[in-house]
């Protein structure tokens, strides 16, 4: 432990003591290239409260923050929100350190705990709503389970109005600012789409039911304290407005064309196919998977209408790179989306069968039974591309009046 790091003071009791992972560019299978925050509090009222811990490297980094505050064997408390390993890593190892009078957790986050850990009667489980003093700090927790895992709750600080969201309201954006109102709105709202996305996405439902409940609990929030990227303290509202509309998976004029490709033979059918859904009014993104994630597929996807998928055949399969995204989306459960396939081929063709196979279940109305081009696409097969992309752009436009 080094006095390097120093506590960032985030409201009237609560410091900031997490650690900053500027260097991950994966995780979970998602892009990250703007690196990552692991967020830890530090509470300090007549007993210390810590929440939350850190990926295990980092441990290093999130003692010498507590230092810079406290002594870390001073800490009465520890409450667990999330028992993913980026947020209790190092949780079995503080304990040993600091030996504190309870380890907080749900009734699930103690069964997680225990399955990583083997902590025993060290945890000990909250319910949902309970509501504790531990000396001047007054707690409640909520548990929002499957946001995004089974064990998974909030915590409120009445005493400051601050509600400490796990891995709610968060993103992955290492950075050396702190909250949210510090950086450029632009980055902010795409890494907070991205993030949506790519973990929360297939939770919607639950995701509409947790605002719904903590709009209707009464309490005043001055701040949202997430267990990654930076902090809310201003327009608290904006954040809540973007996750209920995101919930909601409400369909629009924009169509996603995911597609990769061998001899360009694919992606000349991507490019009229785009033609057409502009010529019709949609709006746009052509990704190919040469140069495109998979986690930036399914960031443009959450607020589109549309999704068309091309390939090649290549050994009587999909592209591995389309394989790979339709795969990943089909985990995510996008909702509200219609579509529809195309490639290219050789000699057999199975590719264009076999997106079609996956859209449908996914659940995604197809426009068409899919455009397969023997090697290079002619005039004709063009202009069956493009009508493709008109016709999608209509059938979207009668989808959104319907919403």
């Amino acid at each position: 432990m080094t006095d390097t790091f120093k506590a960032v003071k985030i409201s009237e009791h609560v410091h900031w003591v997490g650690a900053i992972d500027w260097s991950i560019t994966d995780f979970h299978g998602y892009s990250t290239d703007r690196g990552t925050t692991y967020n830890a509090y530090l509470l300090i009222a007549d007993e210390p409260i810590l929440i939350d811990t850190v990926k295990a490297p980092f441990k290093g980094e999130l003692l010498s923050r507590i230092a810079s505050v406290i002594n870390p064997q001073d800490i009465s408390y520890i409450i667990s929100n999330h028992s993913e390993m980026d947020h209790s890593g190092c949780l079995a190892e503080l304990i040993e350190l600091v030996k504190p009078k309870k380890v907080f957790a749900s009734v699930n986050g103690k069964k997680a705990l225990n399955g990583h850990f083997q902590l025993g009667e060290k945890i000990t489980a909250v319910k949902d709503g309970e509501s504790i003093g531990l000396g001047s700090a007054k707690l409640t927790f909520m548990e929002t389970r499957m946001l995004h895992w089974p064990d998974s709750m909030f915590t409120y600080f009445a005493n400051d109005s601050l509600l400490f969201s796990q891995d709610a309201f968060g993103m992955h954006l290492a950075t050396s600012e702190r909250f949210a109102d510090q950086l450029d709105e632009g980055v902010l709202e795409y890494e907070a789409t991205k993030y949506y996305a790519n973990i929360l996405m297939p939770y919607s439902p639950l995701v509409s039911k947790l605002l719904e409940k903590v709009g209707g609990l009464n309490i005043d929030i001055k701040t949202i304290a997430p267990d990654h990227g930076p902090i809310w303290r201003k327009r608290l509202d904006r954040i809540m407005e973007l996750y209920s509309k995101w919930a909601e998976q409400k369909p629009t004029m924009k169509a996603v064309v995911a597609y990769d490709t061998m001899w360009q033979s694919t992606a000349i059918m991507a490019q009229a196919i785009g033609e057409g859904l502009c010529a019709g009014g949609a709006e746009v993104k052509l990704m190919s998977l040469s140069s495109r994630h998979r986690s930036d597929v399914a960031t443009e996807l959450l607020d589109a209408g549309a999704l068309l998928v091309g390939s090649p055949t290549i050994n009587n399969q999909i592209f591995p790179t389309v394989a790979d995204l339709l795969f990943y989306l089909k985990g995510l459960k996008p909702k509200n989306l219609i579509g529809g396939a195309f490639g290219s081929y050789g000699w057999s063709g199975e590719a264009v069968k076999q997106i079609v196979e996956v859209l449908g279940e996914m659940k995604v109305e197809q426009v068409g039974e899919g455009i397969r081009v023997k090697y290079v696409p002619d005039r004709d097969a063009l202009e069956q591309c493009y009508s493709l992309g008109v016709l999608t752009s209509e059938k979207l436009k009668e989808v959104c009046n319907q919403g």
